[in-house]
């Protein structure tokens, strides 16, 4: 993970639909781009990105950190897809 000032590490959560999944949201914007004449807009999908930052621990325990709160609140393993990497501080 990136190491930040004062040693922490930030680590960037994406969290996207599964594919088959339905993306109101997602279906919305693109039926309005198409009403706004915005043309030859394939597709469109939505996620939410979290930078979560630590301060005085590990990049191992960073990760581990934000697996658990993927795990325990960010995201739903049924229906959600979950992408860790780091951001540059």
């Amino acid at each position: 993970m990136v190491r930040g000032v004062g040693g922490g590490v930030t680590v960037e959560v994406r969290v996207e639909l599964k594919p088959g999944v339905v993306d109101a949201e997602a279906e919305s914007v693109e039926k309005s781009l198409g009403l706004l004449g915005i043309e030859h807009v394939r597709h469109v999908r939505t996620a939410r990105v979290y930078a979560l930052e630590f301060e005085g621990v590990s990049d191992r325990t960073a990760t581990h950190l934000a697996e658990e709160a993927v795990d325990r609140l960010l995201a739903n393993p049924v229906i959600h897809r979950v992408t860790l990497t780091p951001r540059p501080a």
